[in-house]
């Protein structure tokens, strides 16, 4: 009876995050149905859990069009407890802007357990370069990024996680340890990579690790483009750090010359 309980909790927390994710996705409004066929939920239940948001203050019902929106109480909750440029909304302002002058797909990244996990995702106008959700996640061998962030933890504990991974992996997906300790420890070099994205097929990533002290563990920001890009990955990379760094000062945010060059 405990773990049926336990599994039913856990079906709830998962379609309220799907709730707040599909807003997180640049929806403004939804109604019932607009959930049920984004998530494949049944239509009563739904409809009960975002009667039930609205009855705590995290969405707003508009009766003539019986559609549903975030209020303000739910935006708090996001940036309540996130270190800067986050809870300013400074990081995720430049995220958007990227997005639309490069048209790729912009993505911060973080670890989650042995996987890496797209904690916000900003569908580009370029679709080619992968049609994500909020929440995606991959094994960290399977992606850069992963590989990226799981430098970040030290080269000890990431041979652990490596090995962990390989052990569980299925025989296809088994990887050589000794050649990804060594890509690890490239990636803590340089603090930067660039390689077929992990997260979906005939896309590349180019990421940078954004610097200590943003959060309990550290995150990645990438942008994610079709392999038929032009792409020259060292001036992409200089563009997301020159983003970031004035994310992190007082300077208003403004993509790099290099963005322009995507948008063809």
């Amino acid at each position: 009876m405990t773990i049926a309980l336990d599994s039913n909790k856990t079906k709830i927390a998962k379609r309220v995050i799907e709730v707040f994710e599909f807003f997180a996705s640049e929806n403004r409004r939804a109604t019932v149905m607009d959930i049920v066929r984004r998530y494949d939920r049944p239509q009563s239940s739904t409809s009960e859990l975002l009667g039930a948001l609205v009855e705590l203050g995290l969405l707003y019902k508009d009766p003539a069009s019986r559609s549903y929106a975030p209020t303000p109480r739910l935006a708090a909750f996001g940036f309540a407890a996130q270190p800067e440029p986050i809870a300013s909304g400074r990081l995720f302002d430049y995220m958007d802007r990227l997005a639309q002058t490069s048209r790729a797909g912009v993505g911060l990244f973080g670890v989650v357990g042995t996987h890496v996990q797209l904690f916000r995702w900003v569908q580009g106008a370029d679709l080619a370069s992968g049609a994500l959700d909020c929440g995606a996640s991959v094994p960290l061998s399977a992606s850069p990024v992963g590989l990226l962030l799981l430098s970040s933890l030290g080269l000890e504990q990431a041979s652990r996680m490596l090995w962990r991974l390989n052990a569980e992996a299925p025989p296809e997906d088994r990887f050589n340890l000794a050649d990804f300790n060594e890509i690890v420890a490239r990636c803590g070099e340089l603090g930067h990579v660039t390689g077929d994205s992990g997260f979906t097929k005939d896309s590349r990533v180019t990421a940078m690790l954004l610097p200590e002290g943003l959060g309990e563990r550290r995150l990645a920001l990438g942008v994610v483009y079709p392999t038929t890009a032009t792409v020259n990955p060292d001036a992409l990379l200089a563009t997301l750090e020159h983003g970031v760094g004035h994310c992190l000062g007082e300077e208003q945010v403004l993509a790099a010359p290099f963005v322009r060059s995507m948008v063809n």
